[in-house]
């Protein structure tokens, strides 16, 4: 190696431009995530081009020492930069000899469809999803249609920082032209709907702007527009339909249109939010709900897998239950989600956040928000006689809030949620009342979820890929029940002074 790691370089000097600035930080759970930064932006990087250059390095020596072969998938986001990052990251893959295939600009679900059509192990998506601009990272993995988990991501990070690079080279590089297309007819083959369908395809100005408009048009919605033009400097919000500002929006375009459905997607398109015919935002836990009971009606004793985040009704459902349904509930992250539905052999595995991973003969195991889509507009094709709103409204009532994510460090924020689960496990042990009642049970997979007697609930657990923690609440008692819970789990965070304001409320 000739040039040397390091974890801070200011732009605009020679050590920035000889040196691979690479924060360990960014090694997430499961994905990498680091801030690259814009014009304009006051914030130091996290990260460089020739720190990009090294993980290119990195991943391809891993995936040569994993054993699966050197042929691997690469593509970007819709971002001013991302382009630029990708090419950094290959000439970093080719180094370790990777034999790269570049779909170009693509939706991270159409980079893990790449590696079964193209036949390779591997993948390295550059996308930030729905990050704030100047934020960049890689989606990685390296046994279809898995992607990294920690310990993939732990080995990589210690390759990376050490320098422990294999520079076999030999690598090689091809350009996959039209993959889109590809990409396209294989998600639409045979999904022809009878139901004429309006439907708003929000997109923010995200990557989802070149592919879902015309998903949803080849198996037969009318499409209704709404923000699909590229623009990476996401002028209205950023593409995230588990944010509120995008949700309204989407609301208020089915009102003003009169849609059957708004689908919004994020800014790598493997996530999909719903809005009803009556502008109701539904939480996409809810939303796996309703398509368990309609995959569970077709295929009886159906076995699912959702994250820590998520609704109750997955147990409680009487239509699940009726149908034979099972649930497992486990740690929250696309990554850990998908090994186990892959594990499990569930047909389905739903994650707050919006990313659904359906095996077949739905899907093939990863994250497409496309597929999601598709898949609610199944739904309403096979109950002809109700709308989303009707079909939403069937579900038993639970008062629930959004994902809620005030600021902690990177550094900070695991040591914040290991206090938080000390504090609730002498609670329990000392049989304290909390939040009017005894605690119930203490599911402690991923952070810890308190429950209450009456089964209201309430998590907190770290952010997997941004400086946050993270809070949700749901009751299925009433909305005091669960600002009850809310107050006293934010009474229980707040010991912690390294916590900071909410980035959204209820």
């Amino acid at each position: 190696m000739s040039f040397k790691i390091v974890a801070e370089a200011s732009p605009n000097s020679f050590a920035f431009e000889t040196s691979a600035l690479i924060k360990a930080t960014g090694f997430r759970e499961y994905d990498a995530r680091w801030w690259f930064g814009h014009p304009g932006s006051q914030r130091e990087p996290d990260i460089n081009l020739v720190g990009v250059q090294a993980l290119g390095m990195g991943l391809g020596t891993l995936i040569r020492r994993l054993g699966v072969g050197q042929d691997i998938v690469t593509g970007h986001d819709f971002r001013s930069y991302s382009l630029s990052i990708k090419l950094a990251l290959v000439s970093g893959l080719m180094a370790a000899g990777a034999r790269v295939k570049d779909v170009g600009l693509a939706l991270s679900p159409m980079a893990y469809f790449a590696q079964f059509a193209l036949d390779a192990p591997a993948v390295a998506m550059v996308t930030a999803s729905h990050n704030e601009n100047g934020w960049t990272g890689v989606k990685m993995g390296a046994e279809r249609p898995l992607t990294f988990g920690p310990e993939e991501m732990s080995a990589l990070k210690e390759i990376v920082l050490d320098g422990d690079f294999d520079l076999a080279g030999s690598g090689s590089y091809e350009f996959v032209a039209d993959f889109r297309k590809t990409y396209l007819d294989d998600l639409t083959m045979g999904k022809k709907i009878a139901r004429k369908l309006r439907v708003v395809a929000a997109c923010g100005n995200g990557t989802a702007g070149a592919f879902a408009p015309e998903a949803l048009e080849r198996i037969g919605c009318e499409v209704i527009p709404l923000d699909i033009e590229l623009d990476h400097t996401f002028p209205r919000y950023n593409p995230n339909p588990e944010d509120m500002q995008m949700l309204h929006a989407i609301r208020d375009k089915v009102l003003e249109t009169g849609a059957d459905a708004g689908l919004g997607f994020d800014g790598d398109g493997d996530r999909c939010g719903v809005v009803d015919n009556l502008g109701n935002e539904i939480f996409a836990d809810k939303v796996g709900v309703m398509l368990a009971r309609d995959i569970s009606s077709l295929h009886p004793g159906a076995k699912f897998v959702v994250d820590v985040k998520s609704t109750g009704l997955f147990q409680t459902d009487p239509v699940l239950r009726a149908n034979g349904a099972s649930t497992d509930y486990w740690k929250t992250g696309h990554s850990h989600i998908k090994r186990r539905v892959a594990e499990l052999g569930a047909i389905a595995g739903f994650e707050k956040s919006g990313h659904f991973f359906f095996n077949p003969p739905i899907g093939r195991g990863y994250d497409d928000g496309l597929v999601t889509a598709i898949a609610v507009c199944q739904m309403l094709d096979r109950n002809p006689g109700k709308s989303m709103a009707e079909l939403y409204a069937a579900l038993p009532p639970t008062f629930g809030t959004p994902t809620m994510s005030p600021h902690c460090d990177d550094d900070l924020k695991y040591e914040v949620a290991d206090r938080v689960l000390a504090d609730f496990r002498a609670m329990k042990a000392a049989g304290e009342m909390f939040a009017g009642q005894k605690i119930a049970d203490l599911v402690t997979v991923n952070g810890v979820r308190v429950v209450a007697e009456d089964g209201t609930w309430g998590l907190v657990r770290a952010s997997s890929n941004k400086p946050e923690m993270v809070v949700v609440v749901e009751s299925p008692v009433s909305a005091g029940r669960r600002r009850e819970m809310f107050e006293a789990i934010d009474s229980v965070l707040r010991r912690n002074p390294e916590v900071g304001a909410y980035n959204q409320t209820f």
